[in-house]
Protein backbone atom coordinates (compact mmCIF):
# COMPACT_ATOMS: atom_id res chain seq x y z
CA UNK A 1 0.00 0.00 0.00
CA UNK A 2 1.43 3.36 -1.06
CA UNK A 3 0.36 6.62 0.56
CA UNK A 4 0.72 9.79 -1.51
CA UNK A 5 0.40 13.35 -0.22
CA UNK A 6 0.46 16.32 -2.58
CA UNK A 7 1.27 19.94 -1.78
CA UNK A 8 2.14 23.14 -3.57
CA UNK A 9 -1.11 24.04 -5.27
CA UNK A 10 -2.57 27.52 -5.18
CA UNK A 11 -3.72 30.48 -7.22
CA UNK A 12 -1.47 32.12 -9.78
CA UNK A 13 -1.81 34.59 -12.62
CA UNK A 14 -1.44 33.49 -16.24
CA UNK A 15 2.22 33.00 -17.24
CA UNK A 16 3.08 32.31 -13.61
CA UNK A 17 4.70 29.23 -12.11
CA UNK A 18 4.00 26.68 -9.41
CA UNK A 19 5.80 23.59 -8.18
CA UNK A 20 3.80 20.66 -6.92
CA UNK A 21 5.29 18.08 -4.58
CA UNK A 22 4.18 14.58 -3.70
CA UNK A 23 5.64 12.58 -0.84
CA UNK A 24 5.26 8.81 -1.11
CA UNK A 25 5.35 6.40 1.80
CA UNK A 26 4.51 2.76 2.25
CA UNK A 27 5.76 -0.63 1.25
CA UNK A 28 8.43 0.39 -1.24
CA UNK A 29 11.74 1.69 0.14
CA UNK A 30 12.08 4.44 -2.43
CA UNK A 31 10.12 5.97 -5.29
CA UNK A 32 12.14 4.37 -8.10
CA UNK A 33 9.06 3.15 -9.94
CA UNK A 34 6.41 4.49 -12.28
CA UNK A 35 4.86 7.71 -11.02
CA UNK A 36 2.95 10.55 -12.57
CA UNK A 37 0.52 13.41 -12.36
CA UNK A 38 -2.96 13.75 -13.71
CA UNK A 39 -5.56 16.49 -13.41
CA UNK A 40 -9.28 16.94 -13.50
CA UNK A 41 -11.17 20.15 -14.09
CA UNK A 42 -14.84 20.53 -13.15
CA UNK A 43 -17.06 18.85 -15.72
CA UNK A 44 -14.14 17.36 -17.61
CA UNK A 45 -12.52 13.96 -17.77
CA UNK A 46 -9.28 13.16 -16.02
CA UNK A 47 -6.23 14.02 -18.10
CA UNK A 48 -2.81 12.47 -17.71
CA UNK A 49 -0.23 15.24 -17.51
CA UNK A 50 3.19 13.67 -17.02
CA UNK A 51 4.92 10.47 -16.02
CA UNK A 52 8.36 9.27 -14.98
CA UNK A 53 9.48 5.67 -14.86
CA UNK A 54 12.06 3.72 -12.88
CA UNK A 55 14.79 4.83 -15.31
CA UNK A 56 13.78 8.50 -15.06
CA UNK A 57 12.33 8.52 -18.56
CA UNK A 58 9.76 11.30 -18.69
CA UNK A 59 6.67 11.64 -20.84
CA UNK A 60 4.21 14.49 -21.19
CA UNK A 61 0.81 15.30 -22.55
CA UNK A 62 1.02 17.50 -25.62
CA UNK A 63 -0.93 20.20 -23.78
CA UNK A 64 1.89 20.73 -21.25
CA UNK A 65 4.99 19.75 -23.21
CA UNK A 66 7.65 22.44 -22.95
CA UNK A 67 5.96 24.07 -19.96
CA UNK A 68 5.83 21.37 -17.28
CA UNK A 69 8.70 19.27 -15.93
CA UNK A 70 8.32 16.12 -13.86
CA UNK A 71 11.14 14.91 -11.64
CA UNK A 72 11.82 12.60 -8.70
CA UNK A 73 14.01 12.64 -5.63
CA UNK A 74 14.18 8.92 -4.88
CA UNK A 75 16.21 9.38 -1.70
CA UNK A 76 13.39 11.44 -0.22
CA UNK A 77 10.53 9.61 -1.94
CA UNK A 78 9.31 12.85 -3.45
CA UNK A 79 7.82 13.53 -6.87
CA UNK A 80 7.69 17.02 -8.33
CA UNK A 81 5.86 18.83 -11.08
CA UNK A 82 7.33 22.18 -12.06
CA UNK A 83 4.71 24.15 -13.95
CA UNK A 84 5.75 27.23 -15.90
CA UNK A 85 3.90 29.54 -18.27
CA UNK A 86 0.63 28.55 -16.69
CA UNK A 87 -2.59 29.15 -18.60
CA UNK A 88 -6.18 29.44 -17.40
CA UNK A 89 -6.89 26.08 -19.02
CA UNK A 90 -4.41 24.48 -16.61
CA UNK A 91 -6.86 25.16 -13.79
CA UNK A 92 -7.76 21.81 -12.22
CA UNK A 93 -7.29 19.52 -9.26
CA UNK A 94 -3.90 17.87 -9.67
CA UNK A 95 -3.29 14.36 -8.42
CA UNK A 96 -0.09 12.47 -7.80
CA UNK A 97 -0.23 8.82 -8.88
CA UNK A 98 2.00 5.79 -8.54
CA UNK A 99 2.11 2.27 -9.91
CA UNK A 100 5.03 0.22 -8.62
CA UNK A 101 4.07 -2.79 -10.73
CA UNK A 102 3.87 -0.96 -14.05
CA UNK A 103 6.63 -1.62 -16.54
CA UNK A 104 8.43 1.27 -18.17
CA UNK A 105 6.80 0.82 -21.57
CA UNK A 106 3.37 1.32 -20.00
CA UNK A 107 4.36 4.21 -17.75
CA UNK A 108 2.86 6.87 -19.99
CA UNK A 109 1.45 10.26 -19.12
CA UNK A 110 -1.86 9.29 -20.68
CA UNK A 111 -2.12 6.29 -18.35
CA UNK A 112 -1.50 8.28 -15.15
CA UNK A 113 -5.21 8.36 -14.19
CA UNK A 114 -5.14 4.54 -14.23
CA UNK A 115 -2.17 4.10 -11.90
CA UNK A 116 -2.86 1.96 -8.87
CA UNK A 117 -2.38 4.60 -6.20
CA UNK A 118 -3.30 8.27 -6.05
CA UNK A 119 -3.25 11.11 -3.56
CA UNK A 120 -6.05 13.40 -2.43
CA UNK A 121 -5.17 16.13 -4.88
CA UNK A 122 -4.09 19.76 -4.73
CA UNK A 123 -5.96 22.58 -6.44
CA UNK A 124 -4.30 24.76 -9.05
CA UNK A 125 -6.13 27.88 -10.19
CA UNK A 126 -4.79 30.10 -12.97
CA UNK A 127 -6.67 33.36 -13.25
CA UNK A 128 -6.07 37.05 -13.67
Amino acid sequence: QEHLVESGGGSVQPSGSLRLSCVASGRYPDSSYCMGWFRQAPGKEREGVASIDAYDTTRYADSVKGRFTISKDNANNTLYLQMNSLKPEDTAMYYCAADPGRVSQRCSAKAAPEFGYRGQGTQVTVSS
